[in-house]
């Protein structure tokens, strides 16, 4: 199995969870967090949401300076909306992961701000991070759906809810 393929497969089933996730999230519940360093629950999901078009800049891309590119969180309000904005990034994100791209995962990839380089890694690994960043920060969601008494989905297998 190539790469491409294999990150597709993992985009795919991560997705099931992931979209199981979010839309536990009650509309009334975006400004919650559990600390005050913490981020919001909207901060969060958005970021959840986003990451699946980290894929596409990947791919196409051969850096991301945020000197130049101040981040911008897409503004959703409504569980719906951030349902929406995930549909949309895992579809850019899932229409990238083709074969033709599959030349360029060894080529590096920069995230920098400016002069301050915070990584170069091959463009593979830049995928396998935002898929390992939206297990991991799902999981984090789940640990703030906990604490507001929301019924949390299993990932894999069931959750204590679902017992």
């Amino acid at each position: 199995m190539s790469r491409i393929k294999m990150f597709l497969k993992e985009m795919e089933e991560t997705a099931v969870t992931t979209r199981k996730m979010l839309e536990r999230i009650p509309n009334d519940k975006f400004d919650w967090q559990p600390h005050p360093k913490s981020m919001t629950v909207k901060r969060l999901a958005t970021h959840i949401a986003e990451l699946p078009s980290w894929v596409p800049m990947a791919l196409t891309t051969d850096e991301l300076d945020f000197a130049d590119n101040p981040y911008q969180q897409e503004n959703v309000n409504t569980t719906e909306e951030l349902l929406a904005y995930f549909e949309r990034s895992l579809q850019d994100g899932r229409s990238h992961l083709i074969e033709k791209y599959e030349e360029v995962l060894d080529k590096d990839w920069t995230l920098r701000n400016g002069k301050q380089v915070y990584s170069v890694e091959p463009k593979a690994d830049v995928i396998r991070m935002s898929l390992n960043q939206i297990v991991h920060h799902r999981a984090q969601l789940g640990v703030y759906l906990r604490l507001m008494d929301i019924p949390i989905p299993g990932s894999y297998g069931p959750s204590a809810d679902e017992m």
